[in-house]
């Protein structure tokens, strides 16, 4: 462990995600394995593979997400609330939403809001909506996040990975603007245990990635070293 960091053990925070388009059922199944393995929080799966994730799971610590909307949540609002409806049927107690941000950018406030919160109240699940932070600017991500805290989500995420990592800088804000009263994901990008540690340290509540056990692995190897 670096002089400088806390001894902070990182699996409780970590949703495991499999977000790859040519992702196998066999694959599926050595996720979940790994996630039971290591006692990571959820595996995050497309909704493709929740019911097999799900059934994998039952019984044991590791919980089912996915991901709605993903990556661009520049789908209509009739999609997204359908395809979280069909995940929550299938089983997944959690769902990371990509938010409109045309609708934001646009200034539509009450339509971004409308179609957040209509997912949050009829799904009645653990909802964490992805801002994709490295798409707005501070204002915007200020704004964002009132927003999807006054929709009923559970989480900020700051980013799908697909268009920007995370960044320490962006936890911290989005803490100063929830201020303990939602948690805060960060996601994209996290390729090694400190890069985890500082998001975690910066205010970040669970860790989206999928090189969990890699993380853990590099933590490990750290205890060894000293």
């Amino acid at each position: 462990m670096a002089a400088n960091q806390p001894d902070i053990d990182i699996a409780p925070f970590i949703d495991y995600g499999l977000i790859d388009p040519t992702a196998t059922p066999e694959q599926v199944e050595h996720c979940c394995q790994q996630a039971e393995r290591f006692g990571f929080v959820t595996v995050c799966v497309y909704p493709a593979y929740v019911r097999q994730a799900v059934d994998l799971l039952h019984g044991k610590r590791p919980k089912v997400c996915t991901v709605i909307g993903f990556p661009t949540g520049a789908s209509t609002s009739t999609v997204k609330l359908y395809e979280a409806l069909e995940a929550a049927e299938n089983g997944a107690v959690e769902l990371d939403v990509s938010v409109n941000l045309g609708l934001l950018k646009a200034g539509r406030i009450d339509a971004f809001h409308r179609e957040l919160a209509q997912i949050c109240e009829e799904t009645n699940l653990t909802i964490k909506a992805i801002i994709e932070s490295s798409l707005l600017s501070d204002a915007e991500k200020q704004l964002a996040a009132q927003i999807c805290m006054e929709a009923g989500a559970a989480y900020i995420k700051t980013n799908t990975g697909f268009f920007g990592p995370a960044k320490v800088e962006d936890v911290r804000l989005l803490k100063e603007v929830t201020k303990g009263r939602i948690g805060i994901k960060a996601a994209g990008g996290i390729r090694t245990h400190e890069q985890a540690l500082d998001l975690v340290v910066a205010g970040a509540t669970r860790l989206g990635t999928s090189r969990g056990p890699e993380l853990i692995r590099q933590r490990d190897n750290l205890d060894k070293s000293h």
